[in-house]
């Protein structure tokens, strides 16, 4: 090749100082060469490591918009839009990644291994040929040195032999390894012609190779499809979130100006007077109330708040409130009063606990705490020298023992608590759900069942859970309940009663008799009793909103006085009872279609007969039997009369007697 410097062989034995100084300019050459090639090979490095970095970063981008789906997400549902569309990014990002990795091992390939090659193989065996040539022209002089030193006498024969086989195998050696060492620094000057080259020919191809890749797996029309989808559904968003910010902003500088006069504690004398509202019967806000510790006395502040007739409390870090007075109690009443050189307190005193004293804002607050307070009082049902009105008489027996009835049973019973004076009043209890239909208990469903068994049970909480049956699945829910009211200091109970029947199941209300929800036993898909406590059971409820795709499920927990085997023997005997009549209206619905069909028959018989001509002719249109004696009046086949239809084994796995109850309680869970 033309213009490529040479080392000639025939000078390597003579060793001149010509070619000596021409060997040390290749020499030179081939440092120069190796640092650089070390440099590229660094760059390649580089890049090596960056396209690594490159593919696992976008495998771990994969995987982190999967686990968007399995972070709970307080205000996020599992269905959502958002998460869907991150899988479908995520599948994207796949598909990007294999072609990453694709273009990593193509690097590996025709970048990185001819690089490798060039710096480890080849200069690596200039330098050693340098090394070995040191050592050889070294020992070459020495053996020379030797030789040239010897004596001219004959004694000494024997050492010039010597010396001149010692300089013969030196100055062998040493031409051998000058020809090796002048053939690699002239195949060094070729080699630097294309192997510089092939590590970055490597790369551009391997990128070319990948950019086509890209393109088939990227650039496909729903990929292109899906992103316009998606940058058209965020700039809506955008849009949306401008118009809400503008809403946000506007609402609040109302808000700012409607609450100018709740900055001040006492508002000041130029702002309007605002006057108390006389007539709240619930109120809610944070007092500061008074207790005594040892000698001193402390104020801390709470929120206070109203419910069914309650006074409650309930502290910053606390998850729920506690009941502080109960305002059902005689001799309830809110006054002001003075304590401790503070300004606007009152005191809510009370017969059968002590008073408490807290202190509002201001005068407006502190009239309107208790004019609620007091107006509660008057409306709770007690008046001081009057009796409360008795709720209606219940017709059905509470059951409070094991005793099990497959019959109706009667006498009524009705709970009430009384004051001290002899007074009768009716208590609310703080977590009671409000009724949405009053009922009589027998009314003319739970009448005309034949079965029903009445239970006193106290709610404990409800949860949704994923599947409709499983004691495992009951009992677990049970455990997340109990462990949930523990945490809470939740120990205040809804007590009912529940009442089943091979009609339907209901919860009422023990004390006024209102029904406060009721299931339909079709909706009941499971029941169990704990396994280690047999006071405690639950049941399962399918429902499904109207429009809905699919069904969902809740658990119930509740307690009993009896043993909770006895509830779901109950609740078995019904749906077994249920299901048995829902068979035998189906077989009277059978025999009456059979019997429509027999009579429709029979006059269609009858009037060919009067329709048919006279003679042989006439009579073989009739329908006659196989001998020609008889007329057909009915058909034949009256299997159908007592054989079970498909709807009938879809009714008994819709009342699978397993284990289950009715419908979703719509009951507020305490849990």
């Amino acid at each position: 090749m033309p213009g490529i410097e040479k080392l000639h062989l025939e000078d390597a034995l003579e060793d001149s100082p010509q070619t000596r100084h021409l060997l040390s300019v290749f020499e030179k050459d081939a440092l120069a060469l190796k640092k650089y090639s070390a440099g590229l090979h660094g760059c390649c490095q580089r890049i090596m490591k960056a396209q690594n970095e490159l593919c696992a970063a976008t495998q771990s981008l994969a995987q982190h918009l999967r686990d968007y789906e399995i972070q709970k997400f307080a205000l996020e549902t599992e269905d959502s839009i958002l998460t869907s569309t991150l899988k479908q990014y995520a599948s994207y990002l796949d598909d990007v990644s294999s072609i990453q990795q694709v273009l990593s091992a193509q690097l590996s390939e025709t970048m990185m291994y001819p690089c490798t090659k060039f710096l480890q193989a080849d200069l690596e065996e200039v330098m050693t040929m340098y090394e070995m040539f040191n050592i050889a022209s070294s020992e070459h002089s020495s053996a020379q040195s030797r030789y040239m030193k010897l004596p001219k006498r004959r004694e000494d024969e024997r050492s010039r032999n010597d010396a001149n086989q010692e300089l013969y195998l030196t100055r062998k050696k040493f031409h051998q390894t000058s020809l090796h060492y002048f053939s690699c620094l002239n195949a060094l000057q070729y080699k630097r012609k294309f192997c510089l080259l092939e590590p970055v020919m490597g790369y551009l191809h391997a990128q070319r190779a990948f950019f086509r890749m890209g393109q088939d797996a990227v650039g496909k029309t729903d990929i292109e499809d899906f992103l316009t989808n998606i940058a058209t559904s965020v700039q809506g968003v955008q849009q949306e979130l401008q118009q809400e910010t503008k809403k946000t902003v506007d609402l609040i500088d109302n808000l700012e100006q409607q609450s100018a006069h709740l900055y001040h504690g006492q508002p000041p004398l130029d702002m309007p007077y605002i006057p108390p509202n006389t007539t709240l019967t619930q109120k809610a806000g944070y007092l500061y109330i008074r207790s005594k510790q040892l000698l001193a006395t402390k104020w801390e502040k709470c929120f206070f708040f109203t419910q069914a007739g309650n006074l409650m409390c309930q502290a910053k870090d606390e998850l729920a409130g506690s009941l502080v007075l109960d305002l059902n109690e005689p001799g309830v009443m809110a006054e002001p009063c003075e304590a401790d050189d503070r300004r606007f307190v009152f005191a809510v005193v009370s017969q059968k606990k002590k008073s408490i004293v807290v202190q509002a804002e201001n005068d407006r607050e502190k009239d309107e705490w208790i004019c609620t307070i007091n107006n509660i009082v008057r409306e709770s049902g007690y008046e001081k020298g009057t009796k409360a009105h008795p709720p209606p008489q219940q017709t059905k027996k509470e059951r409070a023992g094991s005793s099990s009835s497959m019959t109706k049973q009667a006498s009524g019973s009705v709970s009430e608590s009384s004051s001290p004076d002899g007074q009768s009043i009716s208590r609310i209890n703080p977590f009671d759900q409000s009724a949405t239909e009053v009922l009589d208990t027998l009314d003319a469903a739970i009448e005309n069942a034949s079965f029903v068994e009445s239970f006193l049970v106290r709610f404990l909480g409800s949860m949704e859970v994923k599947s409709d049956r499983g004691e495992p699945l009951v009992h677990e829910t049970m455990r997340q309940i109990m462990a949930a009211r523990a945490i809470h200091n939740v120990f205040r109970m809804t007590e009912s009663r529940l009442v089943v029947s091979s009609e339907c199941m209901r919860l009422i209300d023990p004390g006024t008799n209102n029904v406060r929800t009721q299931f339909s036993l079709a909706d009941i898909s499971f029941w169990s009793a704990h396994h280690e406590n047999n006071r405690l059971f639950g049941f399962i409820t399918r429902t499904k909103a109207p429009g809905a795709a699919i069904s969902t499920f809740a658990c119930h927990v509740f307690e009993c006085n009896v043993s909770a085997e006895e509830i779901c023997q109950a609740i078995g005997t019904a749906t077994k009872l249920a299901f048995q009549a829902i068979m035998e209206r189906k077989k009277q619905t059978k025999q009456q279609q059979v019997k429509k069909k027999e009579s429709a028959l029979l006059l269609a018989n009858i009037g060919q007969i009067e329709d048919a001509p006279e003679g042989e002719e006439g009579l073989s249109a009739l329908p006659l039997s196989s001998d020609g004696k008889y007329l057909v009046l009915t058909t034949t086949d009256e299997s159908d009369l007592y054989a079970e239809p498909q709807d009938m084994e879809e009714s008994m796995a819709k009342l699978s007697v397993s284990s289950a109850p009715p419908e979703e309680i719509d009951s507020e869970s305490e849990a």
